[in-house]
């Protein structure tokens, strides 16, 4: 449904919308028992929430499309991904709380391990935050500018940072440094758009400066640079839908995410249970809340199948307390699958969960990717969650005579 149409059909109510998304829950079956996570798991709260819902699959992106978190996530607030294309370097710059203007490109960047040219580890096994925060201070003390070009670093959790330029002349369309497997060469970076072969030309020395600042650190040696881009105009949640939205997260790309559509950024803590406090805390000022779980996703790609169990389980441990904050509408989804036995993004639509008052329940025992399968909304877009969730909370008004 186009954007302009939601846009129009949008009133604000007092009723209130919870998008609880733990990133990458979604998976396949473990080799030794072929249960997924979501079905390895002990969630009995979860379960008895969503046994009063509707299940589905949501596809991010298209049937057989891998996508980044980025349009991952527009999709599930609403925003077509095809037709709004953001490079993840923006959500990175945004989510640490950067203003970019016309005058900035950003890039996500990873620590990463080489040797003789080669990437070992695109993520220099996931190095603490402390030392993420020490490297960044080396590289902003050895290299501030480069023809011209003031180069900025800003510091994210473990592996991720930010890399930013400032400068005249500098035009997005810009290919990543990033292989995307060990065993590989990092790439140059190359200018897609003509326009943006000065900012090409920057970003190559900026990776020689970098390599010879990094040379003699014993795992985060070089970095890798990904969705380099500048900040687009998107119009907001509260433009568009008529809601009030607040974001709960701890990394900074789905910070970034939620600013660009105009959400507030809530200050939580690190773990599960402080995002839920936050959330009771912060109940009565909005009427939209995203909250965000990474850990699912971290551990999926890293093919740890118990880990990713353990945080499903955690999740599972708070919902309880949704009940009692007393919701219209609670949608329990992802943003992409993160299968453990695939160690990365899948193409494999979501479970999709949305528990209301104003709906005929599919009463299954359990939520899962098989049941979710078989549920009443059957499979769809994620660009749809956004009107299934306005719609159950009566937040839509009728659509023609």
């Amino acid at each position: 449904m186009e954007l302009e149409t939601i846009k129009a059909l949008s009133i604000k109510t007092d009723s209130k919308i919870l998008l609880l998304v733990m990133d990458g829950c979604g998976g396949l079956g473990n080799p030794s028992t072929g249960k997924t996570e979501l079905e390895t798991a002990k969630k009995p709260n979860l379960d008895k929430l969503l046994k009063n819902g509707v299940f589905g699959l949501a596809h991010p992106v298209g049937r057989g499309i891998t996508p980044g978190s980025g349009p991952a996530h527009l999709g599930l607030f609403g925003y077509d991904p095809l037709q709004y294309v953001i490079g993840r370097g923006v959500l990175e710059a945004l989510g640490i709380g950067f203003h970019m203007t016309s005058r900035h490109i950003s890039a996500r960047a990873n620590f990463a391990t080489m040797k003789d040219g080669v990437i070992l580890d695109r993520r220099a096994g996931r190095i603490p935050t402390e030392v993420n925060l020490a490297l960044v201070a080396k590289l902003t003390e050895a290299i501030k500018e480069i023809d011209g070009v003031k180069i900025i670093f800003k510091n994210g959790k473990e592996h991720r940072f930010v890399v930013i330029l400032e400068g005249d002349g500098l035009e997005d369309g810009l290919g990543e440094t990033d292989p995307q497997k060990e065993g590989l060469k990092p790439h140059l970076v190359t200018a897609l758009n003509p326009k943006a072969q000065k900012a090409a030309d920057v970003l190559n020395k900026l990776m020689l400066k970098i390599n010879e600042a990094l040379k003699n650190e014993p795992k985060a040696n070089t970095c890798l640079l990904r969705g380099i881009a500048k900040c687009p105009h998107i119009p907001s949640m509260n433009e568009v839908f008529k809601i009030k939205p607040a974001c709960i997260a701890n990394y900074p790309m789905y910070k970034g995410l939620a600013t660009l559509v105009g959400m507030d950024l809530l200050a939580t803590g690190d773990t599960i249970k402080s995002e839920f406090d936050t959330l009771e805390a912060n109940f009565e000022k909005y009427d939209f809340f995203y909250m965000h779980i990474k850990k699912t996703d971290s551990y999926g790609e890293d093919g740890n199948f118990e880990n990713k169990v353990k945080i499903i389980e955690e999740v599972d441990r708070e919902i309880p307390r949704l009940e009692k904050l007393g919701f219209d509408v609670i949608t329990v989804t992802g943003d992409h699958s993160t299968p453990a036995v695939l160690k990365g993004h899948s193409w494999h639509p979501n479970p999709f969960g949305l528990a209301a008052k104003y709906l005929i329940p599919d009463e299954f025992e359990t939520f899962n990717e098989r049941t979710c399968k078989k549920g009443g909304l059957g499979q769809f877009l994620s660009v749809e969650a956004m009107p299934l969730m306005l719609g159950h909370a009566r937040k839509l008004e009728k659509y023609g005579a």
